[in-house]
């Protein structure tokens, strides 16, 4: 069973950036996916991006395409989830999650069997 461990959540005002990370362990798969899902007040959980740690390549949500980056360091089995440009409407919990096959896409939550236990981020407008 793969662990999660997320930081770097916060406050922040509007306009404003967050940087979040999600350590997995003991060992992932080279044919995993990690990724990020939030799920805002009185909202469904919903997927925000995503990474194949086999290549590098990446997934966003619509809502987050060119204000969030998401990163990796395979050697710490770790991805970083860089926020810009932030938004009220993206204050959420934020969960990182993990898949050892079938790729990241679609970007479902059902579809992820682990997940870290959250770190909340608050945009104040």
């Amino acid at each position: 069973q793969v662990q999660l461990v997320e930081s770097g959540g916060g406050s922040v005002q509007a306009g404003g950036s967050l940087t979040l990370s999600c350590a997995a362990s003991p060992y992932t798969t080279s044919t995993s996916c990690m990724g990020w899902f939030r799920q805002g007040p009185g909202k469904v959980r919903e997927g925000v991006a995503a990474i194949y740690k086999s290549g590098g390549a990446t997934v966003y949500a619509d809502s987050v395409k060119g204000r969030f980056t998401l990163s990796q360091d395979t050697a710490k089995q770790t991805i970083y989830l860089q926020m810009n440009s932030l938004k009220a409407d993206d204050t959420a919990m934020y969960y990182c999650a993990y898949l050892g096959w079938s790729g990241c896409t679609p970007l479902i939550p059902e579809r992820f069997p682990s997940w870290g236990q959250g770190t909340q981020v608050t945009v104040s407008s």
